[in-house]
C-alpha cells in the first residue's frame, strides 16, 4: 500500500478532474473511495450531501487523492507533480518515452498555462512545466539521469519557507522510515531570493517514496496551502500519534486529521483504515469535532 498520498483540494469538481486525468494519462484509472454523509451535514456543507469526498485516481502504479470541497483553497506552484519520462520505462527508446512526453502535454495544457517553456534545458533535453485548467501544476521531464518513478511530488519552498529545503528534506528524512537522499544540487551562487548552497534540487525518499525539493530561485509567493496536502495511512494509534508531535506547528491548523508543519506544508495523518472507521454511524460528525485522529472516538 502507498503509504504516503498526496491529496489535492478541488472546488465542486473532483469528478470533472478526474476524468480529465484519466483521459490525458494512459492507463490512468479513477475509483470513488469516499464520500460525503447523505444526511447530517453541517450547513457549510450540506449541498455536498451523498456527494462524492475522496476520488483516487492511479497513474502506472501511483496515487493522487481528489478531494471534492469548496472554494477555500486552491492548489499552487509550491506543490507540483515531476512526470519522469525516462528512456528506461520505454525499454531504451528515448523518441518513444520523447512522444508520450509531448502527448501529454498537449492534453495536460488545454485550458492551462505554461510556467516554463517545454523545451531543452541543461539539466534535460526536454522538460517544461504547465498549470492545468484546475490549478494543478505539473512539470514534464526527460529524465537521463538515475531512473526515477513515473511521478513524483515535488515541493518548492518559496516566501516564508524560501532557503529552507534542506532543512526540510532533513527533518522529513529523520521522522519517517525507509528514507534517504539521491540526487542533490545547490546553487553556486545567489539567485534570485535563493543563497548560494541552497538546494536548486534534490530528490529524497520517504516510506520508500520518491519526493523532490527545491528553493525557488525567483521571488515568488506562493506558499504551502491545503490546496496539496500529504495523506500519511497510519497503522495504530501510536503511528498517529507519533507522526502528530513531530509535525503539528500551527494549532489552530489543527482539524479533522489536518495538520501544518513548521515549514507550512499541510499533512493529513490518519489510519490506513479510515474508509472503514468513517462507515461507522455517526462517525463522520465526530471526525469533524476531533483535532487529531483518535481511532477509538471514530
Amino acid at each position: 500500500m502507498q503509504k504516503i498520498v498526496p491529496n489535492i483540494w478541488f472546488d465542486h469538481n473532483a469528478a470533472e478532474a478526474a476524468r480529465f486525468y484519466t483521459d490525458a494519462f494512459p492507463g490512468a484509472t479513477a475509483d470513488v473511495t469516499a464520500r460525503y454523509p447523505a444526511e447530517g451535514l453541517p450547513g457549510f456543507q450540506s449541498e455536498f450531501a451523498g456527494a462524492e469526498l475522496g476520488i483516487e485516481v492511479e497513474f502506472d502504479g501511483y496515487r493522487l487523492m481528489l478531494i471534492n470541497a469548496g472554494p477555500e483553497f486552491r492548489p499552487n506552484a509550491s506543490v507540483s507533480f515531476m512526470v519522469n519520462f525516462d528512456s528506461l520505462l520505454f525499454s531504451g527508446d528515448a523518441a518513444s518515452a520523447r512522444g508520450a512526453l509531448d502527448a501529454l502535454w498537449e492534453k495536460l495544457i488545454d485550458g492551462g498555462a505554461t510556467l516554463m517553456e517545454l523545451d531543452e534545458y541543461p539539466f534535460s533535453p526536454r522538460y517544461g512545466w504547465l498549470r492545468d485548467r484546475y490549478g494543478v501544476n505539473w512539470q514534464l521531464i526527460l529524465g537521463e539521469g538515475e531512473p526515477r518513478p513515473f511521478l513524483m511530488p515535488s515541493l518548492l519552498f518559496n516566501g516564508p519557507a524560501q532557503n529552507r529545503a534542506r532543512e526540510a528534506v532533513d527533518f522529513y528524512i529523520d521522522l519517517f522510515d525507509r528514507s534517504g537522499v539521491g540526487t542533490v544540487a545547490e546553487y553556486p551562487e545567489p539567485t534570485g531570493p535563493a543563497v548560494a548552497g541552497g538546494l536548486m534540487y534534490a530528490d529524497f525518499q520517504l516510506e520508500g517514496q520518491w519526493f523532490t525539493a527545491a528553493d525557488s530561485g525567483v521571488d515568488m509567493d506562493e506558499p504551502f496551502s491545503p490546496g496539496v496536502s500529504l495523506v500519511v495511512r497510519c497503522r495504530d494509534q501510536a503511528e498517529i500519534d507519533r507522526l502528530w508531535e513531530a509535525l503539528s506547528a500551527v494549532p489552530e491548523a489543527e482539524q479533522c486529521g489536518w495538520l501544518v508543519d513548521r515549514f507550512g506544508l499541510s499533512w493529513q495523518i490518519l489510519p490506513e483504515n479510515m474508509a472503514e472507521l468513517m462507515a461507522h454511524p455517526g462517525a463522520y460528525a465526530r471526525m469533524l469535532d476531533m483535532h487529531k485522529i483518535v481511532i477509538a472516538d471514530l
